[in-house]
């Protein structure tokens, strides 16, 4: 990773003859155009209509047939150009609720109405401005080379894959009736490795994810008289003790878990024990059975604690979000990769030797539990500027990576030309 030159070679596109590249220098410009655009204007999960009329907007200019509100705000562009096979192309469109530190000249300022009904700053921190640029660049490029190729092309601009259900809610709106089944789907993401990186793994690239809310009730009253309430502070401090044993204590250190408290509210005044407490758990896990085994334990504890500590009524636990993992198909992923070392070159593509504990919800594309799943290859292009990478303390590129701005940072800022 630290060897990596500052720029792809300008002469690589020639030397292979490929007309595909040879376009991107005229191309590149609109699409960084539209990706500066993008950041100024973030637009949280399952708002994204301005984004989305954009992507219409560019597909309908370059041939594309063009449906839009497809899962809510997303766009299916179809471009069938002869026998062969389907290719979908997968970008996702969201913003984040965080305050842009980076300083940029475009940076984003602006705030948006969350779902709570709270104002909130809105900003692209986790490259889904890029990944959306890249899509439409990736479709436009093909429509102008169609001599080159042969088969249908299936673009596909998703929202809400911060909150892990976009994905769900375009398979649910019926994108493969609809549009048809691809034969392989390719995603893409930006990363904290130096910028043009490109880094794959067949097999599993990034791990599972739930997310529960839990409401713990008891009996109210006066603080000077705790004998007579039942404190549902206690019980929610007792839970999230409990459950920092859960992983050391009953997973396997052959595998990887994280179970994260996140959230937690009780009460409105001191003197007053409160009827009910609420709280937040999100699990991690690269293994689909870790994470039951992580939610059966959470269900467990909460009962247990809430039963403990005579609660009269039972405790309410609800998984609100989440995605298994995503699993690379091994023979895909080693096409994808080949041509990415043929036109990039192999100092640009790595191979990584463990997978990403973050989630997404890209691997509902793949219809996992079908009988007949899809194929699929997820993988990571590097966003970090190339000063910023060299000044990083670290003696091994993974040390590096912990300590530069990535995704979900205020201060993520991709340097635009090689990402």
């Amino acid at each position: 990773m630290e060897a990596v030159p500052h720029a792809v070679d300008p002469n690589r596109a020639a030397q292979h003859g490929n007309v595909v590249m040879r376009l991107l220098d005229e191309l590149f410009p609109l699409v960084e155009g539209f990706y500066v655009d993008l950041h100024k204007n973030p637009e949280l999960s399952h708002a994204e209509h301005r984004t989305a009329s954009g992507v219409a907007e560019w597909l309908t200019r370059t041939g594309y047939e063009v449906h839009k509100g497809v899962g809510g705000t997303g766009v299916v562009g179809i471009l069938r150009n002869g026998p062969g096979p389907t290719v979908m192309l997968r970008a996702d469109m969201d913003a984040l609720p965080l305050e842009e530190r980076t300083g940029l000249p475009y940076a984003s300022t602006a705030r948006a109405v969350n779902d709570e009904g709270a104002e909130v700053p809105v900003m692209h921190a986790c490259g889904h401005d890029a990944h959306t640029a890249c899509l439409v660049g990736a479709a436009d490029l093909l429509s102008e080379t169609r001599d080159e190729w042969a088969g249908t092309v299936m673009v596909v601009a998703q929202p809400g894959e911060e909150t892990l259900d976009g994905a769900q809610a375009m398979l649910e709106d019926g994108l493969f009736d609809r549009f048809g089944r691809p034969d392989v789907i390719l995603g893409q993401h930006l990363g904290p490795q130096p910028a043009g990186l490109i880094s794959h793994r067949a097999g599993v690239i990034l791990g599972a994810s739930n997310s529960y809310r839990v409401r713990v009730y008891g009996e109210g009253g006066h603080a000077s008289q705790p004998n007579t309430t039942v404190d549902p502070v206690l019980i929610a401090a007792s839970i999230v003790t409990r459950l920092q044993g859960v992983v050391s204590r009953e997973v396997s250190p052959s595998e990887m878990a994280v179970l994260t408290v996140g959230r937690i509210q009780a009460g409105t005044k001191a003197n007053i024990i409160p009827d009910e407490a609420y709280l937040e758990i999100n699990t991690r896990a690269l293994n689909d059975n870790v994470s039951a085994q992580l939610e059966a334990a959470i269900e467990r504890i909460v009962r247990a604690e809430a039963a403990a500590s005579g609660a009269a009524r039972e405790p309410e636990i609800e998984r609100f979000q989440g995605a298994g993992v995503t699993r690379n198909d091994p023979q895909s992923t080693a096409d994808v990769a080949a041509a990415h070392h043929a036109y990039f070159g192999d100092e640009y593509v790595i191979h990584l030797p463990d997978p990403f504990p973050a989630t997404e919800d890209f691997s509902y594309f793949g219809l996992p539990g079908d009988p007949q799943p899809i194929p699929y290859v997820f993988w990571f292009v590097g966003a970090t500027p190339h000063d910023v990478w060299e000044a990083a303390p670290g003696d091994t590129p993974y040390e590096k990576m912990g300590n530069v701005p990535s995704t979900h940072s205020p201060f993520f800022a991709p340097a635009r030309e090689p990402t």
